[in-house]
This record gives C-alpha cells, sequence and structure tokens, in this order.
C-alpha cells in the first residue's frame, strides 16, 4: 500500500543517467588520446570503433547497477545524501562490472586512466543534472506545480507539527488538506479542519485523492497504527509515521534492521567513522595555520601578563569533553591567583577578579587562544559544545534535559551556540538547545561557517557575554 515511485521523473533520471554515461565513455577516450595533456604510446592507443562498439554492453552494465544501487527508488522526501550515497554506489557498481566484462572477455585496450575518468566523469556528470532537476522541480513546487494531497493522522501535538513542517517544506508539494481522527481523540486543530475517523480513511483518500498519509500519533496511542494500516490495506498510498521521540532522545535517532526487526537508536552519534577522521584532519590543519599565523600576538599576550601582574602566563582548569572525561583545558590568565580560594565560581559581567589585561583578554576572546594546543593534543576540537567544569557538569546534568548529550562529541573553542549569542550568562537551556542541533547537523562546512562567523564576530562585532 506504498507509492514511493513517481514514474515520469523516474523515466526523466534513467534517460538522462544513461545518455551521461554514454558521453562521459565517448569524453574519457577524446580526454585521454585526442587531447596532448597527457602521454601515452600511440602505438596502443585503440581505435575508437572499439569503443563504439562497446557502447551497448556499457549500457547494459550501467542500467542494471543504477537499478540495483537504488537510484530511481524517487520519492518527494528524498534528500540530497540519499541521492549521493545512490549515485556513488550506483556509478562504482558499473565501474567495476565494465572492468570485470572486460577481464573476462579478455579485452585490454582500454586504458586504466580513461576507466577511471569515466567512472568519475558519470558521477559528476549523473550528479549534477540531477541536482538541477531536482532544484527546477521543487521551485516549481514552490510555486504549486504538482502538488499532491496529504491527511495526517491525528490533531495533538505532533500532528500539528507536522501540518507546520510540510508547509515549510514547500519544495516537497505535499498539502496537507486536513486531520483524520476519532471523535473520542479529537481536539482543537483549527488550522486545518477534522475530515473524519480513521475507519473513514479508504473513502477520505479517494475523494480527495490523497497521496500520502502521515501518522502523527502520540507514543500512547501507537496501536491505533495497526487500525490505519488495516484501513488503507486496500489502497495504493505513502504511508509515513511520524515518529514521537525527539523530545525523548535530545538527538538525532536512527532506524536499524536486524533480521526483520526494526530497531529505533534514540541517542546515535552522526560523528562516527569516517566523520571522526574528517574532523579531526580539519581542527589539526586548521590550528596549525592558526599557530602559525596568531603566534606574534600570543607572544605579545605573554609578555603583557608577565608586566602587569603576578602569576603564571597559562591558567588550568578542569573541564569534561567527550563522553564527559575530564582534561585540562588552558587559558591565558585573566584573573588573580587567588581568584578561586572559594571554591569554582560561574564568572560574571565587570568581574571584580580580572585583572587589567584580563578584563581586556576576556572582551576580545583572546584568552581563549591556548585551546589551540588542546585542539592539537586532542582533547579538544575547534568547534562543538563549550566545555563546562565538571561540579557544573553534575549540577546541570540533573536539571537541564538533554544536557548530558552534549557530550557526545569533543569540546569545542567556539560553537553554533556561542555564534548566536548564547554565551556566558545567558540561557542555558537555549544553549543546549543549539549545541544539540550542532551535533545533528554536522558536516565539515558547518565548522568552516561556525569558525567564519567567530573571527568575524570576534573583529567587528561587539561581544555580549563572556564566557
Amino acid at each position: 500500500m506504498t507509492k514511493r515511485t513517481s514514474q515520469p521523473l523516474t523515466i526523466w533520471f534513467v534517460i538522462w543517467d544513461l545518455a551521461l554515461t554514454v558521453l562521459a565513455w565517448l569524453a574519457s577516450y577524446i580526454a585521454r588520446f585526442n587531447i596532448d595533456f597527457l602521454p601515452f604510446d600511440p602505438e596502443r592507443q585503440p581505435e575508437f570503433g572499439l569503443y563504439l562498439r562497446s557502447l551497448p554492453p556499457i549500457i547494459l552494465l550501467a542500467a542494471i547497477a543504477y537499478r540495483f544501487a537504488g537510484m530511481y527508488e524517487v520519492h518527494r522526501l528524498r534528500r540530497f545524501r540519499e541521492e549521493l550515497v545512490a549515485v556513488g554506489g550506483g556509478v562504482g557498481l558499473m565501474g567495476l562490472a565494465v572492468i570485470a566484462t572486460m577481464f573476462l572477455q579478455q579485452k585490454h585496450f582500454h586504458s586504466r586512466l580513461a576507466l577511471g575518468m569515466f567512472v568519475v566523469g558519470s558521477a559528476v556528470a549523473i550528479l549534477v543534472i540531477r541536482r538541477v532537476s531536482w532544484m527546477a522541480l521543487r521551485r516549481l513546487r514552490a510555486r504549486g506545480v504538482n502538488q499532491s494531497h496529504a491527511l495526517v493522522v491525528g490533531t495533538g501535538r505532533l500532528a500539528r507539527r507536522t501540518v507546520r513542517t510540510l508547509r515549510a517544506l514547500s519544495w516537497s508539494g505535499i498539502q496537507s488538506i486536513g486531520y483524520v481522527e476519532d471523535e473520542a481523540h479529537s481536539g482543537p486543530a483549527a488550522d486545518l479542519p477534522v475530515l473524519g475517523n480513521l475507519m473513514e480513511l479508504p473513502e477520505l483518500v479517494e475523494r480527495h485523492h490523497i497521496e500520502h498519509i502521515f501518522i502523527a500519533l502520540p507514543l500512547n496511542r501507537y496501536a491505533d497504527a495497526r487500525r490505519v494500516f488495516a484501513a488503507l490495506s486496500q489502497t495504493v498510498v505513502d504511508v509515513q509515521l511520524v515518529a514521537d521521540l525527539p523530545t525523548m532522545a535530545g538527538m538525532a535517532f536512527h532506524t536499524t534492521q536486524l533480521h526483520g526487526l526494526t530497531v529505533i537508536g534514540l541517542r546515535e552519534n552522526p560523528h562516527h567513522g569516517l566523520n571522526v577522521v574528517v574532523k579531526r584532519v580539519m581542527d589539526i590543519i586548521l590550528a596549525i595555520i592558526a599557530l602559525i599565523v596568531i603566534s606574534p600576538v600570543m607572544a605579545l599576550i605573554t609578555i603583557l601578563i608577565k608586566l602587569t601582574s603576578s602569576g603564571p602566563v597559562l591558567y588550568r582548569q578542569e573541564r569534561c569533553g567527550l563522553n564527559g572525561r575530564a582534561f585540562q583545558m588552558l587559558k591565558f590568565r585573566s584573573m588573580s591567583v587567588n581568584a578561586e580560594t572559594a571554591g569554582p565560581q560561574m564568572t560574571a559581567t565587570n568581574d571584580p577578579r580580572r585583572t587589567v589585561l584580563g578584563a581586556f583578554l576576556r572582551v576580545t576572546n583572546l584568552d581563549e587562544l591556548p585551546q589551540l594546543f588542546n585542539v592539537l593534543w586532542g582533547d579538544m576540537s575547534l568547534v562543538g559544545p563549550r566545555p563546562e567544569r565538571p561540579v557544573y557538569v553534575r549540577k546541570f546534568s540533573k536539571t537541564i534535559p538533554n544536557y548530558m548529550a552534549r557530550h557526545a562529541v569533543k569540546a569545542g573553542m567556539t560553537g553554533w551556540a556561542q555564534v548566536n549569542g548564547w554565551r556566558g550568562n545567558s540561557s542555558l537551556r537555549k544553549r543546549v538547545q543549539f549545541d544539540l542541533y550542532y551535533i545533528t547537523h554536522w558536516n565539515p562546512f558547518f565548522d568552516l561557517r561556525i569558525i567564519f562567523l567567530t573571527v568575524w564576530r570576534m573583529l567587528f562585532q561587539k561581544q555580549k557575554h563572556n564566557y
């Protein structure tokens, strides 16, 4: 009872995918043998006719590989990440199939470099055309073209949120036309009408030409989802279950199939595998560059601290990082040596414990620069939730929902909360909210954006809070 594929769009993609594969195959020959930018032995150059005669099996292998890799599982809510994985898998599988076929047929007239250019060229061309196609289609849908109708099962908080989300995703072309709910559970839903009850779903689907059903029921009513599936068993409609889980998890969740058993991970950490390697490499490279660039500034600050106050230049403070483990965070000392004789204290605006130079260092955040060494040592990252002291972690974890989820990643010198103004004595709940958003939406470009905003605001915007 699901309808996940748009036939016209699938045909459009099939035609373009195969056409671009053919063009990449021919272009790889021209680039390798007809353009004199790479040396080759003219006696080993294959005839162009051999490349042309290889096209039929190439097209057949491409069609099979692309279909097997899921490149034609097209639907309105498909994400670019899914597209990228499917195209990468499909083209990679096609390339392996082509190489294996040539080996079995003992055809060695193809250049390995040309084959590499063919695979890379096919992937890039297909991704570009698909991206352009989706962008054009989404613009049309946002303007009211190619719309489809949807019903939302439920009238509670989750159902109303689902309607608001679909309205925000106007590019999907999915229009919510009403709610479906039993009278015993029906609540206020002024934004859209309640069109009927659960048992009337088949009739409503036919009457209103419904293509999508979103089941948005609270956890205590998931048993009613079975009634919805039973009612829709004789219809062809796309059914989506909106899980009432984010408020429990505090982070993105992930579904896994274990021998037919669907398992939902409520606290999945997106920073794993290759993502960890990419982030670590970025941290090391950017931290080294930053240290080289600002080393004169750090040397000047060191001298000024020694001249203006007694005590060490650096201040080491225990903070909690990845998985709640403690580490010694470095800062330029901005307070007097005996600032915490009475125990740990939160900093405040115009803190009297600051030294003359320390007031300037804290306002400009220059006291944080030694943390670049913490980044190189692996205790911290350039971007992430700001680390807190263990005494406050124990306190906040008991009063702030999902506070400990911040420790699923390394602490950062700066973060999404900080560049949005949530720092120092600002709302701790807001800071946690922004930190969790960063964790679940992380990608390398997000980190670069936060670093740019941090530098920009340090140089050109007045700081409102100190931390």
